[in-house]
């Protein structure tokens, strides 16, 4: 048996996906699937939400959308590609972004060589400052684009960088994609798809869900989580519970020190348990002395700082436990907001950092 294990439920994943897509009908949803699908292992869950009828996935590079090519999605990548990775983005037909006129025509002479027409988006930065081509040059660089052989434009997209938190900032942003989306159909240019709206613009942007966008990207949100901040419209459930065990049991006197840097001092004698998991698995150090664990229900507070491997907590309202026992760390009532709020950190961060050595069990298929 592995020590530690993170359960993955699909079936409220697919669950949380008919809620998404109901919510923002008739817009399409785009399940983003980066870094493995969040850590939870890709290919499981772009199967199961295929059953529910996505065929839209979202990766932020080359590599991701190898993983999960099966010849019958449409897979697009949402970040950026460089010189060397667009031979294989072209030949896996994937849907390629375009960030600027001179990865355009990199794209387009690779396509004309191989005789293929790309499907690609106009990456458009409206406010986020990481990529794309800014909104106030975007008319003539599209223009140009354009012009190029062998580029089927299909869509346009921009991202939200505070839509839990800066709704003005946000209808600027949009205001500014309509503007240039008129402009270009003064040109006769369009797109199919027309999207700005991830998870938390979902919830809080709802002119992201109106005309002219047809699409919205989801991540975070299929796994039921959201950012500690903004609204939360939808109520969605949290997939994810992470397992692990009792290694040992031990009665220690009062005054021990419990842990590297000695930052617990027993009172009283105590019975402390070493629990077989660490922040190599994922368990932020920022529980340390605060945080607790459940066995049976019953709370279980760590004392001492967590370290790589093990994390200690007072057995104290368990007389009866014993070695092997299993420990709920995350799930079953600790949410994963409750590790990020004690972090200082996000939900995504939460997740994306729960450790390889952990098994991930999938239930509810």
């Amino acid at each position: 048996m592995a020590r530690n294990r993170l359960e993955i439920r699909l079936d409220l994943i697919q669950e949380n996906y008919r809620i998404i897509q109901k919510a923002v009908s008739p817009l399409k949803t785009m399940a983003v699937l980066k870094a493995n699908a969040y850590g939870l292992g890709v290919s499981v869950i772009r199967d199961v939400l295929k059953k529910e009828g996505c065929s839209k996935f979202g990766v932020a590079d080359v590599l991701e959308a190898e993983m999960i090519q099966d010849g019958e999605s449409d897979i697009y990548i949402l970040g950026d590609i460089l010189p060397e990775e667009i031979p294989s983005a072209v030949n896996n037909q994937f849907i390629l972004p375009l960030t600027s006129l001179d990865n355009a025509q990199l794209v387009s002479e690779y396509a004309i060589e191989q005789g293929i027409v790309v499907r690609c988006q106009v990456l458009l930065d409206t406010g986020m400052g990481r990529l794309g081509i800014l909104s106030d040059s975007a008319l003539e660089v599209i223009l140009e684009i354009a012009r190029l052989s062998n580029l089927d434009l299909v869509g346009i997209y921009s991202h939200f960088p505070y839509a839990y938190g800066d709704e003005k900032l946000s209808l600027e942003q949009i205001a500014k994609f309509r503007e240039l989306l008129a402009r270009l159909g003064e040109k006769s240019i369009s797109f199919k798809e027309v999207h700005i709206a991830n998870s938390d613009g979902i919830h809080n942007i709802s002119a992201a869900l109106k005309e002219p966008f047809n699409l919205v990207r989801t991540g975070i949100n299929l796994y039921g989580c959201f950012d500690l901040e903004g609204e939360r419209t939808l109520e969605l459930t949290e997939v994810v519970a992470l397992i692990s065990r009792l290694v040992a049991v031990r009665n220690l006197p009062k005054g021990f020190s419990v842990g590297y840097g000695c930052t617990h001092v027993l009172e009283s004698d105590k019975k402390i348990g070493t629990v077989a998991i660490g922040y190599a698995d994922g368990l932020p150090i920022s529980l340390s002395n605060k945080g607790y664990f459940l066995i049976d229900g019953v709370k279980c507070p760590i004392v001492g700082r967590v370290s790589m491997d093990y994390t200690t907590i007072d057995l104290s309202a368990l007389p009866e436990v014993e070695v092997g026992q299993e420990v709920v760390c995350l799930g079953y009532g600790i949410p994963v907001s409750y590790w990020a709020e004690s972090s200082n950190t996000i939900t995504y961060d939460i997740i994306c950092s729960i450790g390889n050595r952990v098994k991930r069990v999938y239930l509810g298929s």
